[in-house]
């Protein structure tokens, strides 16, 4: 059935993008908001708001679809949308959960589980077991959560000395992050590359992979930056790692848009091992829309709808190159979340730029949800033009008023590394990030230039140079 009305249950820019994604398709938008996100985006855009006490209240949202009349619910990423508990009573009270099924939801929410699935599936896993494994597994050794995700609950443990103490710490971290403390061990795979496949299914049997994106760039074991193509994945490792996500995504009968992510082993000949399944749509979905042409918010409410997805693996390929840099509200050294009020926001512009984001000047940044600002990203027609195109637009991003981590992105999308495509997640390990002994005085006269132009003064653009920079864009100025 074509829906009529779909209430998005979550905040920030995804549900932004789903919102816009419900408009093209001529279908009424509900947004859900809690009191500090009254006058954010996503609520006036949306046909009609509903105010919430907490966006994990999933009673209250039930209740604000049977309010409204909303037939069915996206659920973005994060906050519910893995919540099978959620999904099932979406279901019982006659409405519908635009996501996969909970049973695919708790198949692959175990990550102990998920593996034994991939295993009788013929999908390659990481060697791993139960704590008492240490010895034979080896080290250097992962601890790691049974439950959740996120980089949480994650510890490198290298001797049978450490053990003990790695574990205690992840069970204690896994048990405030996701009320599981199971944790199990996997051999740790050193320099892999993060390396994840976007699938899409419906609900009448096909299944097909949109390639890959290369994650590969963390700290914390939590993505920074990504890209897609992956410089390291040739045309056969890429048809057989699709296979192996595909053959993933039918073990659990998965429907909707989903991403299987795997380690990949240079060391050991290209070697590719399950690391676990994302049953939702991914923070980095928007790089594989630009290199595929595929609207994956768009292609998860058609299968909703009951449609099938119409074409085979044959109609889908790739064509440039995106790279995506996620904008967090954090120390670039420290990692630490900032707060504060967005003073001054100038985004870059200009062809195959993408900003997904709800922020803008005079926004307030708190502690109540993700430091995640904003998702910058750059197309190209080459790797090496995406790359010029990103470190562009980063040069041209001002946002003022907090600290963010906008300078390392900018240390890592010009590393010397980066350009030559040897990005595992050891890149920030082996390139860290260094804060300037002190800030150059013209970046503070260029700060004062983008605040005085956000805040409508006149500006005409000089010869040369790129017309969104505050350098090129004065008005008698010496």
């Amino acid at each position: 059935m074509a829906f009529s009305k779909v209430l998005v249950a979550n905040r920030g820019e995804i549900a932004i993008r789903v919102i816009r994604a419900l408009k093209e398709r001529g279908i009424a938008s509900v947004a859900v908001y809690c009191e500090p996100d009254a006058a954010c985006p996503h609520v006036t855009m949306a046909d009609e708001a509903v105010l919430l006490d907490s966006y994990l209240n999933a009673d209250a949202i039930l209740a604000a679809m049977t309010a409204t009349g909303a037939e069915a619910v996206h659920p973005g990423y994060g906050l519910l949308s893995e919540n099978a508990d959620f999904a099932e009573a979406v279901t019982a009270a006659g409405m519908v959960f635009i996501g996969p099924p909970p049973a695919a939801m708790r198949a692959m929410a175990i990550k102990t589980d998920a593996r034994a699935t991939m295993q009788a599936a013929g999908v390659p896993i990481v060697p791993g077991g139960p704590i008492e494994a240490a010895a034979k597994i080896g080290y250097p050794l992962l601890a790691k959560a049974s439950a959740g995700g996120g980089g949480k609950g994650m510890r490198r443990v290298d001797t049978a000395e450490e053990l003990d103490e790695a574990v205690a710490a992840c069970v204690g971290e896994a048990q405030r992050a996701f009320g599981d403390g199971h944790v199990y061990l996997e051999k740790l795979v050193l320099r892999p590359r993060h390396i994840e496949i976007q699938v899409l299914a419906d609900a009448h049997g096909n299944v097909v992979h949109l390639f890959e994106r290369e994650c590969s760039v963390q700290r914390r074991h939590q993505k920074v930056v990504e890209e897609s193509p992956s410089v390291a994945v040739d045309e056969g490792l890429r048809a057989r790692m699709g296979e192996a996500a595909v053959a993933a995504a039918r073990a659990v009968g998965y429907v909707s848009a989903g991403t299987v992510e795997f380690l990949l082993d240079e060391s050991a000949g290209n070697a590719f091992y399950f690391l676990e399944m994302n049953t939702r749509l991914q923070v980095e979905h928007p790089i594989t829309e630009l290199v595929t042409g595929v609207d994956l918010v768009a292609e998860q409410l058609r299968i909703a709808e009951g449609e099938p997805l119409g074409y085979g693996q044959e109609a889908l390929s790739q064509r440039g190159h995106a790279i995506e840099c996620r904008v967090y509200a954090e120390d670039p050294e420290t990692f630490l979340p900032q707060i504060g009020t967005i003073e001054t926001l100038v985004v870059p512009e200009g062809p195959g730029i993408r900003h997904d984001a709800m922020i803008y000047a005079g926004y307030e940044v708190g502690i109540d949800y993700d430091p995640m600002l904003a998702k910058l990203c750059a197309w190209a027609p080459d790797r090496a033009a995406a790359v010029a195109r990103m470190q562009r637009a980063l040069a041209g991003y001002v946002l003022l008023g907090l600290t963010t981590n906008v300078a390392l992105l900018q240390h890592v999308v010009g590393h010397e590394a980066f350009a030559e495509g040897d990005t595992t997640t050891a890149f920030l390990e082996e390139h860290p990030y260094e804060a300037p002994a002190e800030i150059p005085d013209l970046a503070y006269v260029a700060a004062a230039l983008a605040t005085g132009r956000n805040a409508g003064a006149a500006m005409v653009s000089t010869e040369g140079g790129d017309p969104f920079s505050p350098w090129t864009t004065v008005e008698a100025w010496r």
